[in-house]
């Protein structure tokens, strides 16, 4: 998995250098296999918005756009990008600018038309790997803003996670690892809220779901936010999700991304007003037809755990939603699902479809259950914020949630046999404390 060293720091204070880091958790068993620089720290590229677009005379595939950058001087630049609109903003790079590769950038004329600049593309920039078209902004960005502002330089680390490890699959997990480590602060502990925490148990509600496959999903919940307004994502959303090499798709799905990297637990949205009668997490039926996101039909079996509606499945379970209930740019209200899948299950599933996702490598390693409702939590507060919900209802659930964790007694008489060094009774305390284990009286 790729981790954000930015976003890992605003869980915890890091070693001074990258190198250090990287030591410090190799030496404790986290392998780092790659270190890889990120962000578009580059003088002279900023936004501008595209005022107007025309074909070029000399070229079929150019196009010559009239750029505003917020200097007060409109600028013409050719551009051979077609997925842009009038009205869009994006990054241009002005004489002078050296980008990635270094690829310097100079006024010149291409196919007998003058150019001041150049439009760029993510890839350009360094900030992710699409090279297919410009990188359009959030219509948010102020025209004239350094682009190295809405992508700081950051260091992504790629990291092996072995299977017992799924605590680690998420900079949380990671961060809360690495003050348990080097005895720093941990800041994240607010955001995995007990499951009984105030805010949600008074809207919990036992309707509208039915759970026919109790072993394989033992508990069920699902949010239902009204009004949202989909669009392409704020900024730092994008640079977010897409630094870690997950491609931006709208701003509720990034939305899901964004909690799933920043905390471990899987949420899905579904287009509310496509679903038809309750949700029914129920096992498939026998050669069972079902067409998921990305375009491909699978035929299920009775080992395959999915999700249901009243008339049809709306989800491969902990793998991936369907073509026909999935969030689109028309979508006016959806149905946030966060769950406790048995990893036995979506295991055999991703492996019987051949259908490997981000979701399923998480719950094939087991999710925190005490994350369930705290991500649902996280993801309907960042939607309402992104997408202009007005409201996120009462949470549908079925089945239970797991029991808090239960006191577990530790003896100091036998402590040091057993971890095979000496460690004095405050300092033990100090680092489980750290790990976000309490002691009790």
């Amino acid at each position: 998995m790729k981790f954000s060293v930015n976003w890992l720091r605003e869980f915890v204070e890091l070693p001074p250098s990258i190198d250090a880091l990287a030591e410090l958790l190799t030496m404790s068993g986290v392998e780092i296999e790659g270190i890889q620089k990120r962000g578009a720290d580059f003088d002279k590229v900023v936004v501008a918005q595209i005022m107007d677009s025309k074909p070029h005379p000399n070229a079929d595939r150019l196009t010559v756009c009239v750029v505003d950058d917020g200097t007060g001087t409109k600028r013409q630049v050719v551009c051979g990008a077609k997925n842009y609109r009038v009205g869009d903003k994006v990054p241009l790079a002005l004489p002078g600018a050296e980008l990635t590769g270094g690829l310097k950038i100079r006024a010149s004329k291409l196919r007998g038309v003058e150019s001041e600049g150049m439009l760029c593309s993510a890839k350009e920039l360094g900030v992710a790997e699409d090279a297919a078209g410009l990188l359009i902004l959030s219509p948010e960005a102020k025209i004239g803003t350094p682009i190295r502002d809405l992508f700081p330089l950051d260091t992504i680390l790629d990291v092996e996670i072995t299977p017992n490890r799924g605590d680690l699959l998420s900079h949380f997990g990671l961060a809360r690892e690495i003050a348990a480590l080097t005895n720093k602060r941990f800041v994240g502990q607010a955001l995995r809220l007990p499951s009984k925490a105030a805010g949600d148990a008074p809207a919990l509600q036992k309707k509208g779901i039915k759970i026919s496959a109790l072993r394989e999903c033992p508990f069920y919940s699902a949010r239902r936010i009204e009004n949202v307004k989909i669009g392409p994502s704020p900024d730092w959303l994008r640079a977010k999700i897409e630094s870690i090499g997950i491609r931006s798709i709208n701003n509720v799905v990034d939305v899901s991304n964004f909690v799933m990297l920043e905390l471990g637990q899987p949420t899905h949205a579904f287009d509310a007003d496509k679903l038809r009668g309750e949700i029914n997490v129920r096992l498939a039926h026998e050669a069972e037809e079902f067409l998921a996101l990305d375009g491909k039909t699978y035929e299920l079996t009775r080992e395959n755990l999915v999700i249901a509606d009243g008339e049809r499945t709306v989800g491969i379970a902990g793998v991936m939603g369907g073509e026909e209930s999935g969030v689109t740019d028309s979508t006016k209200n959806v149905l946030l699902e966060s769950a406790y899948f048995l990893p036995a299950s979506i295991r055999r599933t991703a492996r019987d479809l051949n259908l490997p996702s981000d979701a399923s490598y998480r719950f094939e390693r087991g999710v925190d259950p005490q994350m369930i409702l705290a991500a649902s939590r996280r993801a309907a507060a960042l939607i309402c914020k992104v997408a202009g919900a007005t409201s996120a209802a009462t949470i549908g659930v079925a089945g239970e949630l797991p029991p808090d964790p239960p006191d577990v007694s530790l003896r100091y008489e036998g402590f040091d046999q057993l971890v095979g060094i000496h460690i004095q009774p405050t300092t033990a305390e100090a680092i489980l404390t750290r790990f976000g284990l309490a002691k009790s009286d």
